[in-house]
């Protein structure tokens, strides 16, 4: 309990009634104007525009509403009438502003004038357009070498300007990259090539018609991606067996009562949706996994002995495979203590796991960043490809690996080519089609990017869209980072603690919203986005822009490119006032958007041909590659675990309820039953009393690490939780600076967000 708000069990199911008021109350709150109400009613829809929130994909572009909670949240967000002007600036120092929350602050409201630091009077100033890109352009131009600027992305970004922005910054000499997809779904990005030879999901939302079985590793859809909500109610409603495996008992994975159907509603009805939860260890995932695989393989040795058909799926082995011998003997190796101790769940329950896989016909398995944001992230996702692969449960009809992005167009992104470790194949077709020689040396990720600047080999920082200091690891390493630049541009829609982090010229460029209206000499633009499935659609705005200064983040990037490199190889500012010619362009160099522009036309858009969907494996050996792993007992937690005992904890970040990515929209949690607070942290009862701690009381977080830098976060309410033993949990971004920042998933470089070992000690009254 706390005198600024409460902790009480939240008792009702996600969604429902629960989650109407929260709409009502956020669109007062953003004080969205009566005429941006109609806004609602054309999010995802054929004649509207694409959800600026999570990337789970649309049902056919249907006409009928399909409610969301959080994405209305981000629609009122853009939608709301408050605005931050010049005049905001002049009343406010940037260290005045650096003292408010990320709620404050994001309740200010939108940006509306491109603005410049002054350093005498500490606050931004306006600056022309015109202005600012000439400043960017002699920063960029001043340079000794290319790679002394980075240039980060968000997912939010569209198609169209993600291209271009990377057109841009190749033909200006670097290919680095930071984007979002480093500190999120890279471990999917990086692990599936080596096993099915393509970085996405194998699946689309016609297989969850025809799933019997859905095993969900690492997720809470009710927060993170509500649209799901509704296909899991579907697939519970007509019987599929539903697992949810995450150390916490999330409450959208329990019940749900669908705000779309109105019978639900009237009756008070629900829909239960998992028929077990597991509960592993924090990093425990990857043993699990093993376990199953191993018990697959008993089961098999049992099936046969008894004169029964195989329980593995032979022929797609045998026909679509390599490797598997090898895997099957590491699995016969490996040792049943070592699994069950590392993945923190008993035999009796992995049995019963097992038992529920050999028995679906058709199974998907779905994770979300439970999975990728440890240091075995890269393996655990190569582990689950392999068992799914010993049952030939990818590439067919209702079955497959579905990895469920976070931002809109995160996956978009990477297609278009935001990549610091970009293909051979790709450079060569951008040399060929643009008739240059794009830089072959990999750039640097984010964390990369990060210790780049606090090194000073990085003097210039672009982020188009995001919050970088608040997303990324060890926040005052990040700070201290960003503070060392010699310009920092942070290209927004809304004030974010980013534009106040800043190097010694700074600016902040207002941009255009995915609702509002995208006119370029007067014609109406579209922006395209890819969603968690690869399909690719069309997505217009309709609300009028909060400002007649804003421009869009593709004129943004079209303009920059024009000042720094000219337009005598490309005309910039031709293709940055007609997004169709993009798309023309983007057609060139990727053959699967052969006919880009018509195909997009279409209500849905289109599918991006997924090779291992259709069995065909891209990988060195034309099959789809088993890769043994063995149970890492050699982490950092081990170590700490050595040195510290019972007492040290696994932290996990996580979001609230009110929460998308970095943005706070609000101080609830309300499925985890906690009102009004941020600063808390989720505690099993035995850890409690064996620390001599108790329900209720202030906590400080210390983490533990190989160096000599400090990471703490103080003042935090302990909550007695439904958690594993030697497990805590908290928000991000609050607990970001307990993540040291070289703390990184092996082979992908994604911050260990989800197990970082942390001792805890009581705070001063």
């Amino acid at each position: 309990m706390s005198k600024d708000g409460h902790i009480q069990a939240y008792t009702h199911p996600a969604a429902g009634w629960g989650a109407l008021k929260q709409v009502a109350i956020n669109l007062v709150r953003e004080k969205v104007t009566a005429g941006n109400y109609r806004t609602l009613l054309k999010q995802n829809q054929p004649d509207g525009f694409d959800c600026p929130g999570c990337a789970w994909p649309d049902r056919e572009h249907a006409s009928t509403f399909e409610f969301c909670e959080n994405g209305v949240k981000a629609v009122a967000a853009e939608a709301t009438s408050k605005r931050v002007t010049p005049d905001f600036f002049a009343a406010h120092t940037v260290t005045e502003l650096l003292k408010q929350s990320d709620y404050e602050l994001e309740q200010h409201g939108r940006l509306t004038d491109p603005m410049v630091y002054d350093a005498a009077s500490d606050k931004y100033v306006p600056i022309a357009w015109d202005d600012a890109f000439k400043l960017m352009a002699r920063h960029l131009n001043t340079l000794p070498d290319p790679n002394q600027a980075t240039f980060y992305v968000s997912g939010r970004t569209g198609n169209e300007a993600a291209f271009l922005f990377q057109l841009f910054v190749r033909m200006y000499g670097t290919n680095n990259f930071p984007d979002c997809s480093n500190m999120c779904h890279e471990p999917t990005s990086r692990g599936l090539p080596g096993t099915v030879g393509v970085g996405k999901g194998t699946v689309t939302l016609e297989d969850f018609e025809h799933a019997d079985t859905l095993l969900i590793f690492g997720q809470n859809p009710a927060t993170n991606h509500p649209r799901m909500m509704n296909e899991l109610r579907d697939c519970a409603r007509r019987g599929a067996t539903i697992v949810s495996i995450n150390p916490l008992r999330e409450r959208g994975l329990e019940r749900f009562t669908s705000p779309a159907h109105a019978v639900e509603m009237l009756t008070g009805a629900s829909t239960t949706i998992s028929n077990l939860f597991i509960q592993p260890k924090l990093a425990g995932d990857f043993a699990l996994i093993k376990a199953m695989a191993k018990r697959l393989v008993e089961r098999d040795d049992e099936a046969l002995a008894a004169g029964q058909a195989s329980v593995l799926d032979r022929e797609f082995i045998a026909r679509h495979t390599s490797g598997y011998e090898a895997f099957e003997q590491d699995l016969r190796a490996q040792s049943w203590d070592e699994l069950l101790a590392e993945s923190g769940v008993p035999r009796t329950q992995i049995e019963q796991l097992t038992d529920i896989f050999i028995k679906g016909e058709k199974v998907i398995s779905t994770w979300g960043m439970g999975l990728t944001q440890h240091k075995g992230a890269v393996k655990t996702i190569q582990m689950l490809s392999n068992l799914m692969m010993m049952r030939g449960q990818i590439g067919r009809l209702g079955a497959g690996l579905c990895p469920v992005r976070g931002h809109s167009n995160v996956q978009g992104d990477r297609t278009m080519g935001i990549e610091d470790k970009p293909a051979k194949a790709f450079l060569d077709r951008l040399q060929k089609v643009f008739n240059f020689e794009p830089p072959r040396e990999h750039g640097l990720d984010t964390v990369d990017s990060i210790q780049a600047m606090l090194d000073g080999r990085v003097k210039v920082f672009l982020g188009l869209g995001g919050n970088f200091v608040m997303a990324t690891p060890d926040t005052p390493l990040t700070f201290d980072a960003l503070r060392a630049c010699d310009l920092t541009v942070q290209i927004a829609t809304k004030l974010n603690r980013s534009q106040l982090v800043i190097g010694k010229e700074a600016l902040i460029l207002p941009t255009l919203g995915r609702t509002e209206i995208d006119l370029q000499n007067g014609v109406p633009q579209g922006v395209t986005v890819e969603d968690s499935m690869s399909m690719v659609h069309l997505s217009y705005g309709m609300n009028k822009p909060a400002s007649p200064e804003l421009l869009s983040e593709t004129m943004i990037v079209a303009q920059l490119a024009h000042a720094t490199l000219g337009s005598g190889q490309v005309d910039w500012l031709a293709r940055g006032a007609d997004y169709a010619s993009i798309r023309e362009m983007i057609e060139k160099v990727f053959d699967d958007f052969h006919d880009f522009n018509a195909r997009v036309a279409h209500p849905g858009g289109f599918h991006l041909r997924v090779a291992s969907r259709e069995r065909e494996w891209r990988t060195p050996t034309g099959r789809a590659q088993f890769v043994p792993h063995a149970v890492d007992t050699d982490t950092p937690i081990h170590r700490a675990r050595a040195k510290h005992g019972d007492r040290l904890m696994t932290l996990m970040t996580a979001r609230s309820h009110d929460q998308y990515n970095t943005t706070i929209y609000g101080m609830d949690d309300r499925y985890r039953g906690v009102f009004g607070l941020r600063r808390v942290v989720f505690i099993n009862k035995d850890d409690l009393a064996l620390l001599g701690f108790k329900d209720g009381e202030h906590v400080n977080l210390v983490s533990v690490w190989d160096d000599d830098v400090v990471r703490r976060a103080d003042d935090f309410l302990l909550v007695e939780y439904d958690i594993p033993r030697g497990c805590l949990g908290s928000y991000f971004p609050e607990t970001n600076g307990l993540v040291p920042l070289h703390s990184t998933a092996d082979g992908a470089g994604t911050p260990t967000s989800k197990s970082i070992p942390v001792l805890l000690e009581r705070a001063a009254a």
